[in-house]
């Protein structure tokens, strides 16, 4: 839908929304300085016609940096500006005065995030293990869960204390390892949200060639590690699932090596990122090889002057193209003027992020009883069999004014589901381990898991990490 027509479609509902009961929402985003998913939000909320004609909308943003904050406030109300919604922004860089009244909190936080990564990275590496990505699965992402949680936690003890009432969206990496520490250590409502879902979905449309509206495709398992229970199509409501096995099966090459591993090995087949799935399997770099995605191995070493790090490697990631033609674009100087508005927000920029934020929040709002392709919860009623009841797992719901209604799944297959299993009870110590400052329930956290070889080696990392990374880490004795 044009701008155009979002002012008609506001403008012909201005008499309908009059005789409706008054409603206000406020929505604050903790984390709001960065850019990308700022602004995906920000493009959710002011694009979504039908929230913002029934509700009026307060949104906050904030975030501890007051200049990259107010970047973002500027480009929000020039977004207000060309789409003509109603929903308000303002900011602060003071969470006190954002959160009381707050329906929901949306978290998305982080700190040196590339350069921290990449110590994640390198460092476990260093010491012997053999791990890939280092984000959210394997010994890296033990720390940067702890950054997360020295981050996180005091922004929760603000929130159960200034909004006890709101809904708190979370999408703060490592998903599964933070959401766990919430639900376990506070009283909040919360649900983890990802957009990984659309990964297998994409996968699943190009084998059919067919728009993905025509199929009902639902995963299951644990973020990031999941995989398909359900392919069917709308209309006639027949099983797709042989077919797409068969086709598949007859174009494996279209999978990355360690994914075809695991659909041959386990029939398992979910998120088709390699890295992503290799943080919780000890063998992965056999397929996936022990170079960082973003470090100077993966790069040319260019003869320009032209700065050059990891935050460009990934954006040049992002774009799927290569550094130097990154730089030879113009996209980074095109993104930079409608950060800082140099252009008007368009049509080319103007589009929902596919994130389901603004969705979900709809869904509550408005009593949508919609189906939603992915939430973290916990396991509290089973919807996973053969999972624990307290561990956080991924799998479609239905969303209404009641709440989120996770899908009863049934059981994952018992290989897939141990691999599961096994990350459940790294998660509990790494809890377990923070709250009680345990040095201890870290060590057992890491050598549980299964791409860390070496007892000796990991007191060892262990200890420099804590020590090279102090400023960013929890104390623990």
């Amino acid at each position: 839908m044009d701008f155009a027509s979002l002012r008609a479609l506001r403008e012909n509902s201005k008499n309908y929304c009059y005789l409706r009961m008054k409603k206000q929402l406020k929505i604050v985003l903790i984390g709001a300085g960065s850019k990308e998913f700022s602004r995906g939000l920000i493009h959710d909320l002011v694009l979504d016609a039908e929230l913002s004609q029934t509700v009026d909308i307060e949104t906050v943003l904030v975030d501890i940096h007051a200049q990259r904050l107010q970047t973002i406030l500027n480009y929000a109300q020039r977004c207000v500006e060309v789409t003509g919604s109603p929903v308000k922004f303002w900011a602060t860089t003071n969470r006190e005065e954002a959160l009381p009244g707050a329906d929901f909190v949306l978290l998305s936080v982080a700190i040196g995030r590339m350069d921290l990564w990449e110590q994640d990275f390198r460092i476990p590496l260093s010491f012997g293990f053999r791990h890939v990505y280092g984000e959210n699965g394997g010994p890296g992402a033990l720390f940067h869960a702890l950054r997360n949680y020295k981050l996180i936690f005091p922004i929760l003890r603000d929130i159960e204390q200034l909004c006890p009432e709101t809904y708190l969206l979370n999408f703060t990496n490592p998903e599964a390892r933070i959401l766990t520490a919430i639900l376990k250590l506070t009283k909040i409502r919360a649900i983890g949200l990802c957009h990984g879902f659309h990964n297998f979905q994409r996968l699943v449309g190009k084998i059919f060639d067919r728009p993905l509206e025509e199929l009902d495709i639902r995963t299951a398992g644990m973020n990031h590690f999941y995989t398909f229970y359900r392919i069917v199509d709308k209309a006639t409501g027949q099983d797709l699932i042989p077919e797409f096995t068969r086709r598949i099966n007859a174009n494996l090459d279209i999978l990355q090596p360690l994914v075809r591993f695991m659909w041959e090995t386990f029939g398992i087949l979910g998120y088709g990122h390699a890295n992503h799935i290799g943080e919780y399997i000890g063998y992965a770099h056999e397929f996936n090889g022990l170079q960082w995605e973003f470090g100077i191995e993966k790069r040319r070493v260019l003869q320009r002057e032209d700065i050059v790090n990891s935050w460009t490697a990934f954006r040049a990631w992002q774009h799927k193209i290569d550094v130097g033609t990154l730089l030879d674009s113009d996209i980074l100087e095109v993104d930079d003027d409608y950060l800082y508005g140099r252009r008007m927000p368009d049509e080319k920029v103007l589009k929902l992020s596919g994130e389901l934020a603004v969705p979900v929040i709809g869904d509550l709002v408005l009593d949508r009883k919609m189906w939603r392709a992915s939430v973290n919860v916990l396991n509290t009623e089973g919807y996973i069999e053969n999972l624990a009841r307290d561990a956080c797992i991924e799998v479609p719901a239905v969303v209404d004014a009641q709440g989120v209604h996770p899908e009863f799944v049934g059981s994952l297959p018992e290989a897939f589901a141990a691999q599961i299993r096994l990350q459940h009870s790294i998660q509990q110590l790494l809890v377990e381990a923070y709250q009680q400052r345990s040095k201890h329930l870290l060590y057992q956290a890491l050598l549980l898991d299964p791409l860390v070889g070496s007892a000796v080696n990991a007191r060892k990392m262990l200890d420099y990490m804590l020590d090279i990374q102090a400023e960013y880490l929890p104390e623990f004795v």
